[in-house]
């Protein structure tokens, strides 16, 4: 097996860090979403990231040519066709990616992997779905994919010996550092992770702090670069959710119970940083809490 063309489905934040990163590494990219405008929006992220490593001279003018010389627009899932490799980056709902390998898997040529950047849901789960579960991995990236070394492998029950070996060598082709999880609930960073957001989220709700003062004490008090409530507008609180639900669903334990005060943020809409309002209002020129 020979990873040369890698197909990214999904061109939001962590699906253009992911196609980033594939083409710097030299590696053929098509680039896939629901619509053209999500797709060119996603190509306009990447060219805007990579100009930001070139001025910070992480990477040379050639490299960023190169680089964007490399991905090109995957309208259907027809264009992902020749694609060596194939990587799910969709939203963190178990139906939507189904539905996407559903209608992946008869496009593919015989022997091409398929992976799944899914943050917390079964990979074994996932792989049952297609036609190929030998050839299904989890591939998570961290979050943003161009800055972060760390990549999470999880192999599900039927993943084959070589599929894994062929995953390892790929993401350590991209610069990336390798930790092998198990396939259980959220994995390892995020089974971490969620569990102390969520923490700080009930913090939050129970008033024993304000959100600026609960992030302040984790900054200064744990040394952590950012706090937990700014972190979950980072990464999404529909997101944060979905992993929440995912672990208490899946290990049954009282202690994994997602805070009312973040589904509430979620029914509102107040997603953090992509919609401009979660734990901070981002609207003005500096974020403000809303709390």
């Amino acid at each position: 097996m020979e990873i040369r063309k890698v197909g990214v489905i999904g061109a939001g934040q962590m699906g253009s860090g992911i196609a980033h990163v594939c083409a710097l590494s030299g590696y053929d990219v098509a680039l896939n979403d629901v619509s053209d405008e999500r797709i060119e929006a996603g190509l306009a992220t990447i060219n805007g990231n990579l100009a930001r490593q070139l001025k910070s001279n992480r990477i040379t003018q050639d490299q960023r040519d190169t680089a964007l010389g490399l991905i090109s627009a995957g309208a259907t899932l027809g264009d992902l066709g020749d694609c060596d490799l194939v990587i799910e980056s969709a939203v963190e709902d178990e139906a939507v990616k189904r539905q996407i390998f559903t209608a992946l898997c008869p496009t593919l040529k015989e022997g091409a992997l398929i992976a799944s950047n899914t943050s917390s849901i079964s990979i074994t789960r996932l792989a049952a779905t297609t036609d190929r579960p030998e050839h299904f991995m989890g591939i998570h990236f961290m979050n943003p994919v161009p800055l972060m070394d760390l990549v999470e492998l999880i192999r599900g029950i039927a993943t084959a010996d070589e599929v894994f070996t062929v995953a390892k060598g790929f993401v350590s082709s991209l610069g990336k550092t390798v930790a092998v999880a198990e396939d259980f609930p959220a994995f390892m960073v995020n089974r971490i992770l969620l569990p102390m957001i969520n923490e700080a989220v009930y913090t939050l709700y129970e008033g024993v702090g304000t959100v600026d003062a609960i992030d302040t004490a984790m900054k200064l008090g744990a040394n952590h670069p950012m706090g937990p409530l700014q972190l979950a507008d980072f990464i999404g609180l529909d997101t944060c959710l979905s992993i929440m639900q995912v672990l208490y669903e899946g290990l049954a334990d009282t202690k994994y119970r997602p805070c009312p005060l973040l589904v509430k943020y979620v029914e509102a809409g107040w997603l953090g940083r992509k919609t401009q309002r979660g734990f901070y209002d981002y609207r003005g020129d500096e974020p403000v809490p809303t709390r």
